[in-house]
Formats: C-alpha cells, structure tokens, sequence
C-alpha cells in the first residue's frame, strides 16, 4: 500500500498508510485541533472533515478562526433552520438556503405566513437540535435516484432544482438526524459545532426570483462562531437602526419618497440645504482641480446609446420616451454627453488633460424590491467627471484624484478608506501592453499617495482596469463610494481624437471619475455616519436662538441677523424661535433635531449684550458676548470638525 504524504501550512509533512480523512490528520495533530475541526481545505479545495485525502496533498485544517469556518457555520446553519422547520412544520416544503453576508437565509413553501412567534418557535428547536450533536453525514445519488428520492418525499421543489442538472450526473446530499438535503456541501461534521446564531425575520421571495412564480417566506439567520462575535453584531445592528437615515430623515425633516413617484426623492428646505452644501463644496474642489463645470441634456436619442453598447447592456434599466417616431432614453449615465461635448471643435495635444465635470442627474429602473430610502433610487445625481488625456497621462492624472479625494472624504469625516484595483477579465478590448501600462499607473498612483491596496484580478471593467475608493464608517459598515476607471473603448466608439504633437490623429484615453459617487446615497451615508448629527459646516440648521420671555424677542432677533450676516460673509443658517413655551421645552425641542449649537437669552443676557450657549450633546459652553460666539462657531465651520 504506497504512503499519503500530508503537507500542513506550516511546511511540515505527515505521511499515513493509505486513504486518511481531514479528521484523521486532525487527530493526529492534537485532540483540541480534532475537536475544533470544522473542514479541511485540500490543495485550495474547501471539503468536510470526511473527506478521504488518497493522494499526496497540501492541507489546512479549518476551524471557527478561519474565514472558511464562518462559511461553514453559516451554510450548515441554514440546513439546520430547514431542519428544525420541517420538524415543527412537517407540510413545509424547502426550497433554497444559502450563506450571504453576515448570515444565510433559507426560503421555504408553506400554507400561511410565518409570525414572530414561529419565528421564536424555530430558534429554541434549533438549538434543541444542535445540542442533540447529532452528525453530518454525506452522500451521492444520481440525479434521476434523488429526484425520485425528492418527489417520495413531498419535496417538489428539490426535485425540480435537481431535475435541472444534466442526466447521469451525480448529486450529494446531507443527513442530519431525520432530516436530509440536497447540497454541495461542505459542512461541519455534527450539529454541536452550530451554537451562536439568531433568527432575525421574514420577508417574501419568489421561485427563482421569478415574479411570475410562487410568494415563498424567506427566513434569515445570523450565525457566529462565538457568543462574543454575535452580540458585538446584534448591537452593531440596534446601532444602525438608530441611524437609520429614513427615520432620521423624517425626523429631522430632510426628505421623503412619495408613493406616487418611486425611487425618486423630495427634498424639503432642510435637507436641500445640505445637499447645496455639499454640492457648493464639490464645485470649489472641481474649480481648485482644473475641473470646467459643464452640463448634459437628460434624453438623448437611442442611436447614441447604441453606439455606446449601453443599449445592449442597460436597456431593461433604462426609462425610455418616444416623439415623432424617435425613441429616446433618460441617460443612466454621463459618460456619452460629456464625449460629445469634447468633440465640439478641434482639440489638440495641448488642450490636454481636459477635465469636465457634473452634477449629472441620471435615472435607472431599478427593480421596487431592491429600492431602499435614499440609498437606492431610480433617480440620482453623480459628482461625475471625466478626463481626456494621454496615456503618459494616466499615472499622473490617477496620483492627482486619489490625493484630492483622500481630502474631501477626510473634510466628511471619514479616515479610513479601503483601496481596490480591478484588474483586465479575460472578455476585454484593448492590448495587453496597453492593460499593462494601465493596471500599472493605477496602482503606482496609489502608492505615490501612500495607499495600501489590494487587487482584485479579473474584476475590471471589459474597455479598462480600476481603482475603487470605499469608505468604512463609525460602526464598521462599508460603503464603496468612489472610482476611476481607465477608458479605451468609448473614444473608439464615438469617434473622439485630438491632434498629437507629430499631427497624427489620436484617441484620448478616458478616465471616468466619481467622488462621492450618487449625492443622494452619499448623504443617506453622511447621515448614518454622524446619526443624523452633522458637523456644524454640514448641519442644515447650525445655530437656534430661543427667548425666554417676550421682553428678549427684540434682542433675540438682532442675533439672529447678526449671526445671519457673519462668518466671512456668507452666514450662520439660523432658527429664531420666540414662541411662548417654557424654555426648557424649547431647549428639549431644538436639541431633538440635533442642532449644533442652541442660544438663549434672558434679562441678564439681554442687559449684558451675552447669550448663553449650549452645544449639541447638551453640553453647556457657559455665557459669551455675541462675537465670541461667531468666533467659536466660525473656527468650528473652518475645521469641519
């Protein structure tokens, strides 16, 4: 019987006589690396812990601390809700159940809706059923046996999921006490390894995604590989509810979304405030970068979109108008209309790099079920950008926006910020040297910026590679917000040149950039981030000035427009509320909305020329003459703190 010779991570070998199991090889390390054993990882190849090894092979043992082993947890977690739902459920039938981010979900056929209570109901057999340990046992069946199999069983769906694999393949299932699956696998060897998890709703989900077929009830779960990891989740959760930016934004009377316009937003003063704010803010980073604002249509003829592949990529997303026999569309993106504007006149060498830049407003047909506040709308407006250069260009032109948005993004609050590189996919245009040359200025623009980065092989866009920009906010949550892709397609396409130094006619290279990316989702974000609590610069109300009786209205409006005319000119946004309330109810009120600062004037003060200032937080900064505060709060605005 020839030897199986085992390499662990760490370079060392074992050998064994013959065939051996994950869990074999485990035992032989150490009983605690036996009991901890979620799968193995076999020359890459994520397997059970059963898994015969019958040849030479490198192999990692997995445990809860690997990535992997959350995997594992998560996918066999969603098994073992399916189990404990058919076991109080018998008539249920089940469908799919797969792992997504932070859990899985499992979605299942049944006669009525589950309630809250069944939901409780599912979790305690769950854990009753983990605790039994009982194992996780694997085995293969050809397709037209386990279809048969299926259909005994009442399962129609199964049947149907595995009636769609081609004849005469092999399909694997997973026992776990009375209960089996159809499943890829891998799992964790028994049910005792699945102890931290939680059951968080239901929502509706068609067969197969298809709007056509059956209302399924979803049910989602979270799972951990300890107790520590699942509650530190459950509370970053209660954390983002309480950042909700829908709630928030009907609380602090930013915006809503109107059934009788999906997916599109109304803005109301405050939150159009600090839209402008920002939009004022992005249009003095372009005028400081050498950016010529300009501004593109909405519609534009269907023929251009055509020209574009647009057409044949978005049409389904894309809203669509028809007048005398031409058919139009509603732009989803910028990227044409600022091409036909580079095309107007002869452009040279010289006039090279050429940034244009827009607020460009841009509609989609999202699907309803994937709409969510204002984070994601069928209406929205970029801080889009692109620059026509040359490829010596591109390095330079990349080394430049990373540096500027590092800034803006830090004046937002925002420190931590991951790098990607998406690199040529295998469907792509262009050569390999010039793919070469561009993967390389992107990345050498990061580092010239003094950013780690990680790449993303295969990921790039099919006419050019990319950098994408996501920021990290205060409870951990990403959000990829930024890009610049590197263009060699759309110039080609729409026909775009400029005259070269030798007076050639050449193709500009174009770079498509985004800061902020969608303004409506950017500031959703800014409003998580800061729980609806926004740096003074940002806040669409920075100052409340509150009397206590009518004797101060007079002196109290003379702040206000003092405050109103201050800070370099350009104004405090300020809320005088005289109305006769008690102050401490007025106090309550104001600082329920968040405001930056809340002043209040009494006899003393008024007799004084003072006010007496609190700041958000509830924090008392004490009594101060009028231009000590617009000294205070302009210092506050300066540092966008």
């Amino acid at each position: 019987m020839s030897m199986v010779q085992i390499t662990l991570p760490d370079g060392s070998l074992r050998e064994f006589p013959g065939p051996v199991t994950v869990a074999e090889v485990a035992a032989s390390i150490g009983t605690g690396l036996a009991k901890a054993a979620l799968g193995g990882k076999v020359d890459g190849q994520l397997v059970d812990t059963s898994f015969a090894i019958a040849a030479n092979a490198r192999l990692a043992i997995i445990t809860a601390k690997d990535p992997e082993g959350l995997e594992l947890i998560r996918h066999s977690s969603a098994h073992l809700l399916a189990y404990a739902v058919k076991s109080l459920f018998p008539e249920a039938q089940v469908t799919i159940g797969p792992v997504i981010d932070n859990g899985f979900y499992y979605d299942f056929s049944y006669s009525r809706a589950f309630t809250p209570e069944d939901l409780v109901a599912i979790e305690k057999r769950m854990t009753e059923l983990a605790a039994k340990d009982e194992a996780v046992v694997r085995r293969v069946l050809p397709r037209d046996e386990a279809v048969a199999y299926f259909k005994g069983l009442g399962e129609h769906y199964k049947a149907e999921i595995i009636g769609s694999i081609p004849a005469g393949e092999q399909v694997s299932l997973y026992r776990e006490g009375d209960f089996e699956d159809l499943c890829r696998g891998p799992h964790v060897p028994s049910t005792g390894k699945l102890k931290h998890f939680k059951l968080m709703k239901v929502a509706g989900a068609y067969w197969r995604g298809d709007s056509k077929n059956e209302m399924l009830q979803r049910v989602y779960g979270t799972a951990w590989a300890t107790k520590e990891d699942l509650q530190q989740y459950l509370t970053r959760l209660e954390e983002a509810d309480k950042r909700d930016h829908r709630k928030l934004g009907r609380e602090l009377d930013l915006f809503h979304i109107d059934e009788h316009a999906p997916g599109l937003v109304f803005w109301h003063p405050k939150g159009w405030t600090v839209w402008q704010t920002i939009e004022q803010y992005m249009r003095q980073v372009y005028r400081d970068n050498g950016y010529q604002e300009v501004k593109g249509p909405q519609i534009i003829d269907k023929s251009l979109w055509e020209k574009t592949g647009h057409w044949d990529k978005y049409r389904d997303n894309m809203f669509t108008t028809e007048s005398e026999k031409r058919d139009y569309a509603l732009k989803p993106m910028n990227c044409p209309g600022h091409i036909l504007i580079f095309k107007q006149g002869i452009k040279s060498y010289r006039d090279l790099p050429l940034r244009y830049g827009e607020f460009g407003q841009c509609h989609r047909n999202e699907p309803s079920g994937g709409l969510h506040g204002i984070m994601r709308v069928r209406g929205f407006t970029q801080d889009d950008g692109h620059i026509f250069c040359t490829e010596d260009q591109i390095l330079p032109e990349c080394d430049t926006f990373t540096k500027v948005l590092k800034q803006v993004y830090a004046d937002f609050g925002f420190k931590d910020i991951l790098y990607k590189v998406s690199t040529r996919p295998a469907a792509r245009i262009g050569s390999d040297e010039l793919w070469d040359k561009a993967e390389k200025a992107l990345m050498d623009s990061l580092r010239a910026s003094g950013c780690e980065f990680v790449i993303s092989e295969g990921d790039g866009a099919f006419y050019g590679p990319k950098i994408e920009y996501t920021l990290k906010d205060a409870i951990g949550r990403e959000w990829q917000c930024g890009t610049i892709q590197v263009d060699f397609n759309l110039s080609e396409r729409l026909d775009a040149e400029y005259t070269a130094e030798d007076g050639s006619r050449q193709r500009p290279v174009i770079l498509h950039r985004a800061i902020v990316g969608s303004m409506e989702r950017f500031i959703g974000i800014l409003i998580e981030q800061h729980a609806g609590a926004l740096p003074t610069w940002l806040a669409p109300l920075q100052v409340s000035v509150l009397n206590i009786t009518d004797a101060q209205a007079d002196y109290c409006r003379e702040i206000a427009a003092k405050l109103r005319k201050s800070v370099s000119n350009q104004g405090l946004r300020v809320d005088l509320d005289l109305r006769n309330e008690k102050i401490t109810y007025k106090i309550r009120e104001h600082s329920l909305q968040k405001l930056p600062y809340i002043l209040v004037a009494g006899d003393k003060e008024k007799a004084a020329g003072t006010v007496a200032v609190r700041a958000r937080g509830n924090k008392d900064l004490g009594v101060m003459s009028i231009d000590a505060f617009i000294e205070l709060v302009a210092s506050d605005i300066a540092s966008k703190a």
